[in-house]
């Protein structure tokens, strides 16, 4: 789902705004200031940043050259009742996509932001890597095709979703659910014991030997945890 985050002081545009981007179905954080979004930047990957320029503490311009340093493909909309030529021409200089004036309609906010999703799309998918490197493995990720050591491995389409995102997530615990969630999706409501399953069988397709797993390490308690034996 696409996440924005929106960061405007005055409390009844801000929830104007977010109440518009959820009926849109959008993920929507909030931020009254400044330094609040600049935190929730720091914590969360968004796709769009909806910025107020006259904000306390950090004002919008700060926070769009800040975020623009750290991400160069997140979509940026400046929003102000200011209208001046120097102040769109201030906000571009530091990063932003699009420059929005108050007032303005629900129907031109959605349109500039899916406007502006698609470039942000375009510009992801050109930056995503052609490949993933872990260890002995590696996976094309154009061709889905899977080699330990040179020699191709053959997985199911769910196997190899989940070794993908191990890899993804090198030495990072992950729990049951959080695993149902990234490669199930957040609506599967079967068993949680498929997890334990795929894992299973894909051991024992990678593993020298399955019963003392180099690479997917079970934590008892807490889930399992992806190794590179390099």
């Amino acid at each position: 789902m696409t996440k924005i985050l929106v960061a405007e002081d005055e409390h009844a545009i801000r929830s104007f705004i977010v109440i518009n981007l959820k009926r849109a179905g959008y993920e929507v954080i909030e931020a009254e200031n400044g330094r609040e979004a600049l935190e929730q930047f720091a914590q969360q990957t968004f796709d769009i940043l909806l910025l107020d320029i006259m904000m306390p503490e950090v004002d919008g311009f700060a926070v769009c050259e800040q975020a623009r340093s750290q991400d160069e493909v997140v979509g940026i909309i400046m929003l102000t009742a200011r209208t001046r030529e120097e102040d769109k021409v201030m906000g571009l200089s530091v990063g932003a996509d699009d420059y929005i004036a108050k007032p303005f309609s629900p129907a031109e906010l959605l349109a500039r932001i899916q406007s502006l999703l698609r470039r942000v799309e375009t510009l992801r998918r050109r930056k995503q890597p052609r490949e993933l490197l872990s260890g002995p493995f590696r996976i094309d990720l154009g061709a889905k095709r899977v080699q330990k050591a040179g020699v191709d491995v053959e997985v199911t389409p769910t196997e190899y979703d989940l070794l993908c995102h191990f890899i993804k997530n090198e030495d990072q615990v992950m729990s049951r659910d959080e695993l149902l969630d990234a490669v199930w999706g957040e609506n599967y409501f079967g068993d949680r014991k498929t997890v334990d399953v795929n894992i299973r069988r894909l051991r024992q397709k990678i593993e020298e030997n399955p019963a003392e797993p180099q690479f997917i390490e079970t934590l008892w308690g807490h889930g399992y945890k992806w190794r590179n034996e390099k």
